[in-house]
């Protein structure tokens, strides 16, 4: 089935929601349906075609039911694997395997989260921490613990240094800055990012991820079909899925990801590797995310992700075009971020990006992480042109 998957599904639609604080009047399935109802506007499809679903959302263990719910849809495929922010790519592998097995025709991979207005609903309960036994004596400030960990890993065993880290948060900005949609768009500089308040040594407010509400879609059909709809078809040319652990306590190394799994099972599902990319779409909740799976994906060997990102090796008119949106430190992060890597990695091949298009794209590569380092998945993306 590896070889068999490689272009025979494509994605056909992708959409955000309102992003940002939407008010308290909305909730996560009222984002997670304004995303699905654009995304199919965006393929020229509608509701009704819907017969495959994929949802996650926090704090609802049977999103998919409560989705399809909301939807008035009465799916024949439904999916609900829930695996972080890394779900929604591993959706993308899922639909491609049900559309080729004939088990739906058109996929809804959808998502919503209003977590930054959340925070301000007097009457919203918190959910407790996922923490096991061996964790909780400690009082970590989870998920912020486990990735300063990995950070401070890293700085220690390769040298990488606070100003290579706080390098990943500027990128991100120089990116929204050409993007409208972006969260936050004011100038920001390696000393604002070192100046800012600790959080977690070494990180700053500055090296962590937004909390925004928003909510995404994608849609996907068979490769024939998606010929004939609204936009150019984006082709899965690859997919591969890994995780090594749950809590950072058990990660078997604070350095090495199981990105290195999910990106070569992708390259040989793709038929290609990462010298063939043009742009990367990567999960950055934590300015070492980026450092980590440029290393793990093969953009550069494992330790020298400090160098890469250095003197704007990530920004607009470096080596590499990566979250060019602006990613999760700068554009959005409702909770889990990983729809939005597929979103932009789509429009980057599609060409619709505006001011941070980058040229022609053929090749894309959107990459999720779930948990504290935990879930990893890699998905390879092409246009016609790399079939």
């Amino acid at each position: 089935m590896t070889a068999e998957l490689r272009g025979a599904t494509a994605i056909c639609g992708v959409a955000e929601s309102q992003l940002g604080e939407v008010g308290p009047s909305r909730y996560p399935l009222d984002l997670l349906a304004e995303a699905a109802g654009r995304a199919l506007a965006d393929a020229g499809l509608a509701m009704s075609e819907v017969d495959g679903l994929f949802t996650a959302v926090a704090g609802r263990g049977m999103s998919n039911l409560d989705a399809a719910e909301y939807l008035g849809l009465r799916p024949r495929y439904t999916d609900g694997t829930m695996i972080g922010g890394s779900s929604f790519v591993a959706h993308v592998h899922h639909a491609a395997l049900a559309l080729a097995a004939g088990a739906c025709d058109v996929a809804l991979i959808a998502y919503g989260s209003t977590q930054r207005t959340d925070l301000r609903r007097p009457t919203v309960g918190r959910y407790p921490p996922e923490l096991p036994s061996y964790e909780a004596p400690f009082r970590p400030r989870s998920p912020i613990s486990g990735y300063a960990l990995a950070a401070a890993r890293h700085m220690y065993q390769y040298g990488t240094t606070r100003e290579q880290l706080a390098e990943v948060a500027v990128a991100a900005r120089q990116w929204a800055t050409l993007n409208p949609m972006a969260f936050k768009r004011d100038p920001l500089t390696v000393d604002d990012v070192l100046n800012a308040r600790m959080v977690s040594t070494p990180f700053t407010t500055l090296d962590c991820c937004l909390v925004t509400d928003g909510g995404g879609a994608v849609v996907m059909t068979r490769a024939d079909r998606a010929d004939d709809l609204r936009k150019p078809p984006v082709y899965l040319l690859g997919a591969g899925e890994a995780h090594w652990h749950r809590s950072i306590a058990q990660m078997p190394d604070l350095t090495v990801t199981a990105a290195t799994e999910s990106a070569a099972r992708a390259y040989a599902m793709a038929g290609l590797g990462p010298q063939d990319v043009d742009v990367v779409q990567l999960y950055d909740a934590f300015t070492i995310n980026p450092i980590l799976f440029l290393e793990d994906l093969g953009f550069c060997a494992k330790g020298e992700g400090g160098a890469f990102v250095a003197d704007g090796g990530i920004a607009p008119g470096g080596r590499l075009p990566v979250n060019t949106n602006g990613g999760g430190l700068s554009y959005c992060h409702p909770g889990m971020y990983g729809i939005f890597t597929l979103i932009e990695a789509v429009r980057q091949l599609r060409g619709e990006c505006d001011a941070r298009q980058q040229g022609t794209v053929d090749v894309a590569v959107a990459h999720g992480n779930g948990g504290q380092l935990s879930s990893q998945v890699t998905a390879v993306l092409g246009s016609a042109a790399a079939l």
